[in-house]
């Protein structure tokens, strides 16, 4: 989910690099509203989402649920991406509206705390790929640094030795994850409408195991929910993944502008339309984090644009097939682990 709260350059820089682009940008448009696509986008993720469940409840007590898990898990990642642009503002002017479309779309639709998902990808956008500001490059479970391994204690330094091996296994427990720490972050005095939030995610549970447990037996009941906590999980790190990781790691020495510091931590995917479908417009990353209010649909119109201005300007602006992106992520994840491969046990 993303946010409408991501803080603009500061003040010094309104006569920087990035002030001339974002000139630019506003003069074609590109900073407009697009209730249109979003009208249509929106009908059609609810059409998804939707048919998806009625699906699962045509089949009934059969093990051809399990590829209706697959699918459902592809409609609940489509949401997911759905509330990430309304968290950025990129829908509604109005951030009240914004918030409560994304309360019922996070928490009720998915179960993913709205509020905490805003607060955490608030602080990612204003420092990418920072070693001490981004939430994203916390060693919680994987590191992502060779800094972060020589430091690492307990799980993060067990795994860290293989965690590129390890990544897509751990990918599997990524929607079970976000499910807990929506939880937890509950718990916080500073998430605002806690008791909204606490509602509405324990309805998406009760309603979520209570339809799956009323259609299916115990035992296809707990395999579909592991096949599509699954992939969900799978789906959401193979879109998120290839935006940032392999690509520069931040540190407090590294003093970068606006501009500069989200280019350069950021990687575009190509792919045509299937792409951009299936990452709801991520894969237009560099785009996206200089301007996250940018309706998604524009990102692709923005491309040309911020690309030619970054080689006139000298900055390396990367872009690569998704295969690739991923291969990059992974080879990063075991160069970060090679001082824990060096130590003896």
């Amino acid at each position: 989910m993303t946010v409408t709260e991501t803080p603009s350059p500061p003040a010094k820089e309104r006569g920087s690099d990035f002030a001339k682009l974002s000139r630019r940008i506003a003069q074609e448009g590109l900073l407009d509203r697009r209730p249109g696509y979003y009208a249509v986008r929106i009908g059609l993720v609810a059409a998804f989402f939707a048919g998806t469940w009625a699906v699962f409840a045509a089949v009934g007590d059969s093990w051809w649920q399990l590829p209706v898990a697959v699918l459902l898990a592809v409609a609940f990642a489509q949401v997911t991406l759905l509330a990430h642009d309304l968290a950025h503002g990129q829908i509604f002017r109005s951030r009240r509206t914004s918030r409560t479309a994304g309360l019922i779309v996070g928490n009720l639709a998915v179960g993913l705390s709205y509020g905490w998902w805003m607060d955490k990808h608030t602080r990612h956008h204003a420092n990418p790929n920072h070693e001490d500001h981004d939430p994203d490059v916390a060693p919680d479970v994987l590191i992502w640094s060779q800094k972060q391994a020589e430091a690492s204690r307990g799980l993060p330094r067990f795994i860290g030795r293989y965690q590129a091996f390890l990544f897509f296994p751990l990918l599997t427990l990524e929607g079970i994850n976000l499910k807990v720490s929506s939880f937890r972050a509950l718990r916080r005095k500073t998430l605002k409408n806690r008791g909204t939030e606490g509602l509405l995610l324990s309805a998406h549970v009760l309603a979520y195991l209570g339809v799956v447990f009323l259609v299916l037996p115990l035992p296809k009941a707990l395999l579909f929910l592991a096949v599509h906590q699954a992939c969900y999980g799978i789906y959401l790190g193979c879109t998120f993944a290839p935006n940032h990781k392999g690509m520069p790691v931040l540190t407090a020495e590294d003093e970068l502008d606006f501009l500069r510091r989200q280019v350069l931590t950021s990687r575009n995917v190509r792919g045509g339309h299937v792409v951009n479908t299936a990452l709801g417009g991520l894969n237009y990353q560099i785009e996206h984090h200089l301007f996250p209010s940018m309706p998604s649909a524009n990102l692709r119109r923005a491309q040309p644009i911020v690309r030619d201005y970054c080689a006139s300007l000298g900055v390396d602006y990367v872009e690569c097939g998704l295969l690739e992106s991923w291969g990059q992520a992974l080879r990063h994840l075991h160069e970060a682990g090679r001082p824990l491969r060096a130590v003896k046990t």
